[in-house]
C-alpha cells in the first residue's frame, strides 16, 4: 500500500494504480524526468557451435571422470546449503533506521547532517514524524565558499538557511512494510527517486527507508528476489 502525506494531513491511502493517477505525483515524475536517457543499441553477436567449432576429444574419455567429479561436488555443496527464502516485501528489504529532518531545519545543517550519516537522501517529517518530502544531498547547494560565485555571497548564504521545506520533492509517496517489491521498483523508476520512505500503517510514521541501494544490494548479496509475486 501506498500513502502520501501533506502538511494538513493523509492526502491518499491505496494501490499503486491509484497513486500514478493522482496530477501531484504525475507533476513530480515530470519535474524529476530532465532529459530523456539517449543511447545506443548494442549489436549482440551470435556464435553458432557446429561442427567446425566443437574440440575434439581423447577417445577413451580422459575428461569424463574430472568433469563427474565435479558435478558431483557441486551437487553436494548445493545440497548441504539451506535453502534461501525468497524476497517479497518491502520489510525484507528495508532499512529499519530513518533519519528524519525537521521542515524548519536550514538547508545548511541538514546537508551537514546527511554529509556527517554518508547518506545521500533522507525524508522530510512533520511535526507527527510523518514523511511530507525528501531531501537529497546531490541536489543542495555545495557548502564551501569555493563553490559560490563571491559576488553572489550574500545571495547564497541566504540560501542556505531556508528551511528543507523550500528545496525537498514534495509530494512523496511513502510505503507500508508490505509492499511487493516490485511496486516500489516501479515507483522509484517512474518518479526517479531514489528512495521511499516506509511508514506505519496505522500513524503514518516512518519506521524505515527503502532505496535504490537497498534493491542492489539484495540482487548481488542477498537471497533471490521474487519481482513478480
Amino acid at each position: 500500500m501506498f500513502t502520501i502525506y501533506g502538511l494538513n494531513g493523509r492526502v491518499y491511502s491505496g494501490a499503486l494504480e491509484g497513486l500514478r493517477e493522482l496530477e501531484p505525483v504525475r507533476a513530480v515524475a515530470r519535474l524529476r524526468a530532465g532529459s530523456p536517457v539517449v543511447g545506443t543499441q548494442a549489436e549482440l553477436a551470435v556464435t553458432g557451435v557446429g561442427p567446425q567449432h566443437q574440440q575434439q576429444h581423447p577417445a577413451g574419455g580422459g575428461e569424463a571422470l574430472p568433469r563427474a567429479a565435479v558435478a558431483a561436488y557441486a551437487q553436494a555443496a548445493r545440497a548441504s546449503q539451506p535453502k534461501r527464502q525468497r524476497l517479497t516485501r518491502v520489510r525484507e528489504l528495508m532499512t529499519p533506521r530513518v533519519l528524519g529532518l525537521p521542515l524548519t531545519l536550514s538547508l545548511a545543517v541538514a546537508w551537514q547532517r546527511l554529509l556527517d550519516a554518508r547518506l545521500a537522501q533522507a525524508p522530510v517529517l512533520d511535526d507527527l514524524q510523518r514523511p511530507v518530502g525528501l531531501l537529497v544531498r546531490a541536489e543542495l547547494p555545495q557548502l564551501s565558499p569555493a563553490h559560490a560565485d563571491l559576488a553572489a555571497w550574500a545571495e547564497w548564504r541566504e540560501r542556505l538557511q531556508q528551511p528543507v521545506s523550500s528545496a525537498m520533492t514534495t509530494p512523496l509517496p511513502a510505503v507500508s512494510a508490505d509492499t511487493p517489491i516490485r511496486e516500489v521498483s516501479q515507483v522509484l523508476h517512474e518518479l526517479r527517486l531514489p528512495g521511499l520512505p516506509v511508514v506505519d500503517d496505522d500513524t503514518g510514521r516512518a519506521i524505515g527507508f527503502i532505496s535504490r541501494s537497498d534493491l542492489l544490494r539484495a540482487i548481488g548479496h542477498e537471497p533471490p528476489l521474487d519481482l513478480w509475486s
